[in-house]
């Protein structure tokens, strides 16, 4: 019996350990295992690091991020605008002194009252902005001429007549007579920024259809003494003598602007040229084209910027100080005096003359504006009327 139990409990002591074979020993190998594939990792590492530093050029060459590009050719946009750009040709019979500079005074006694009539010949250029033969120039390209001729891309030339012009912005309406006119399509909000590609399309030194490429260096350019209402793109496009009156075009062939003026390099300059904007230009051009002239709002001052911004209390202002103020003009007759400063226009802040000059001019004549006024301390609103601005010289 005893024998037996002994092996009945050998037994099972035999099945017991079949169902649970090296349990404490299993953990073990796994952590071993795992050092093992550790160490190797490690040790390539290490190996990949050193190779890497002694030996750059072994890792890929890394391709940078694409940048969005610009298109290499604006043969699109000249295509779709230089055949509406016409070159302007101009002659003028202007009368002086048969001989000039007499030193002897018998040959000025006898020649000094002689005179000879000569043509003077002019050059610019003008954009086409409607199938019916409207063109847009400059005012001082075509100002007290004789003969106005333009030359169209395809070789046409045409007669034109004056429609109007602008003497406060230096714009022109040009009107010619033919059949199968291409017209540019104009930016009813140019929308520009400071950096933007821009070309200019024009008759430069009567080389027609000339174009140059630039950006845009400034919006807003004003008190540069060229018109009274200036509100200019300023480039860097190269816009030459005959540029005057062409197209500033966007990479989209739309015009931006009309060209205007550039400061000469006689004075060092380079690179600073100037353009009126084409949504400005689109509403000089209606107005002549509907009334003969551009109704535009006066109230009679001349208008300055501040160097200094103002502190009202806790408010810091901006605004425009009046120089002049005319006597008997609407803004006299509403109180205004000069050094006054107009800080706000119908509730808008005034920022600057320039904005509150055009600002008025864009009024209505019949309408009013209410201003408000820092005079020394004192703080007060005033309305303004509007009139039609007189002519220039009159005022």
């Amino acid at each position: 019996m005893t024998a037996l139990r002994l092996i009945e409990g050998r037994r099972s002591g035999a099945c017991s350990g079949a169902r649970n074979p090296r349990a404490p020993g299993d953990a073990t190998d796994l952590i071993k295992i795992f050092q093992f594939i550790a160490q190797f990792i490690v040790l390539g590492l290490a190996v990949a690091f050193v190779a890497v530093y002694l030996r750059p050029d072994l890792l890929p060459a890394l391709e940078p991020a694409a940048a969005p590009s610009a298109p290499h050719s604006y043969a699109n946009a000249v295509n779709a605008t230089a055949p509406s750009v016409v070159s302007i040709y101009t002659r003028t019979l202007v009368t002086q002194p048969l001989f000039e500079n007499l030193s002897d005074p018998l040959y000025r006694a006898l020649y000094q009252e002689r005179t000879v009539t000569l043509p003077r010949r002019g050059l610019g250029s003008g954009v086409i902005v409607s199938p019916d033969g409207l063109i847009l120039t400059t005012r001082h390209v075509i100002s007290d001429v004789d003969n106005i001729v333009v030359a169209l891309f395809d070789g046409r030339i045409a007669e034109a007549r004056v429609v109007g012009s602008d003497p406060g912005t230096d714009l022109a309406v040009l009107k010619i007579e033919m059949d199968n006119l291409p017209a540019a399509s104009l930016a009813t909000d140019a929308n520009l920024r400071t950096g933007d590609v821009v070309l200019a399309i024009g008759n430069a030194f009567g080389l027609s259809h000339t174009v140059t490429m630039g950006i845009v260096s400034a919006t807003g350019r004003g008190q540069l003494n060229l018109t009274t209402f200036e509100d200019f793109i300023q480039t860097d496009a190269a816009i030459n003598a005959g540029n005057s009156g062409g197209a500033l075009v966007n990479p989209a062939g739309q015009v931006v602007g009309i060209n205007s003026a550039s400061l000469s390099q006689s004075i060092g300059a380079q690179g600073i040229s100037f353009a009126i904007p084409a949504p400005l230009a689109s509403q000089i051009m209606t107005q002549i084209v509907e009334y003969g002239q551009v109704q535009r709002g006066w109230i009679g001052v001349d208008l300055m910027d501040l160097s200094l911004a103002l502190q009202l209390g806790e408010r810091t202002v901006t605004g425009a100080r009046v120089a002049r103020a005319a006597a008997g003009s609407p803004a006299w007759e509403a109180g205004l005096r000069p050094g006054d400063i107009l800080i706000s226009a119908d509730g808008d802040a005034v920022s600057s003359a320039r904005e509150l000059t055009l600002l008025i001019s864009q009024r209505t004549p019949g309408s009013s504006i209410e201003f408000e006024v820092v005079r020394g301390r004192q703080l007060f609103t005033t309305s303004v009327d509007v009139i039609q601005q007189p002519p220039l010289g009159t005022r």
